[in-house]
């Protein structure tokens, strides 16, 4: 267990270790952030101060080398357009970032569940092939369509939901949240059904197939055999053996969720991270880039090797090849 551990701690180092070089390197060529901060009526000797100032004089190893050390302890340097710490301004967008990923979870995850289950039972029914039909278009449509989509019908032409912004949060110590007040969840529903929308669809078609596919197996039929109602072979039986695969991909979704989040909060003027990178893309923000990138990558990461050691856990054959 311990050496299983350990490989998997390992290799997760060495993909963050990748992730950052790769980070590093591609942001070098995004923009100059000199320029952006001093503006195109500047002396040479100003740049060249700043450049020094910075560390962007310094070999390109060594900024690399200076940047690992760094995020190790959790400090990506100040933001070039806001002079601001990266750290805290990451800390400062996360809550409503992570609260608008887990309300797009549970939707998706509810909704879809719900769904699936009635399509697989009812498959040849009118309202089954609708929800098939609605299914395949919210696979189909772009993120950002969606919730352009969403804001003409409930904000625009019904007036009934905000279009844009977080509403009124309250703080809780380091945690600001929107979810204690009536404005903030008004808020929430169109982003977080937008994002959740692809999610939703995705595993209310993968609970269907996998409910089909239970309730052809021998030990429903011996259910039946035996004089059992169909709500007990449905919801306690094969439901129950439905949900196993469904649970790790949600698991593994949620990352996607939090890491494609910024369409979703570019196009609702949410105030998450996503929101932040894209400002950071406008001004050349390397540190910023660079730190939500690692970020994502460490969730990312951090999810697979739960579920790697998740499977480990539950699965004996892998404790025997072992």
């Amino acid at each position: 267990m311990l050496s299983f551990i350990s490989q998997r701690l390992l290799q997760a180092a060495w993909v963050m270790l990748v992730v950052a070089f790769l980070a590093f390197v591609l942001f070098q060529y995004v923009g100059d952030p000199v320029l952006y901060m001093l503006g195109q009526d500047t002396t040479k000797e100003q740049e060249i101060a700043l450049r020094a100032e910075l560390g962007l004089d310094r070999p390109f190893f060594v900024q690399f080398y200076h940047f690992v050390i760094n995020a190790l302890q959790g400090d990506f340097g100040f933001s070039l357009r806001q002079a601001a710490k990266v750290s805290t301004m990451i800390a400062e967008r996360m809550p409503a970032t992570l609260e608008l990923a887990f309300a797009a979870a549970i939707i998706a995850l509810v909704m879809g569940i719900v769904l699936g289950v009635y399509v697989a039972l009812h498959r040849h029914s009118v309202l089954s092939k609708l929800i098939m039909t609605f299914s395949l278009i919210g696979v189909s449509l772009p993120t950002f369509l969606i919730g352009i989509l969403l804001i003409a019908v409930f904000a625009v032409w019904l007036g009934w939901l905000p279009s844009f912004g977080r509403g009124e949060v309250v703080k809780l110590g380091f945690w600001n949240t929107g979810l204690l007040t009536v404005d903030g969840l008004l808020h929430l529903i169109l982003p977080a059904l937008t994002l959740a929308f692809f999610q939703l669809t995705l595993i209310q078609r993968l609970v269907r197939a996998e409910m089909l596919e239970v309730l052809r197996t021998d030990y429903i039929k011996f259910a039946r055999a035996r004089g059992l109602s169909e709500r007990v072979i449905h919801f306690r039986h094969a439901l129950k053996n439905t949900l196993v695969p469904v649970i790790t991909v949600t698991g593994l979704q949620l990352g996607s969720l939090i890491a494609f989040a910024i369409i979703t909060e570019t196009v609702f003027q949410w105030p998450g991270m996503g929101l932040l990178f894209i400002q950071s893309v406008n001004s050349a923000d390397i540190p910023v880039m660079a730190a939500y990138l690692c970020l994502i990558s460490f969730i990312f990461v951090t999810i697979n090797l739960v579920v790697d050691l998740l499977y480990f856990w539950v699965d004996p054959r892998l404790r025997g090849e072992r």
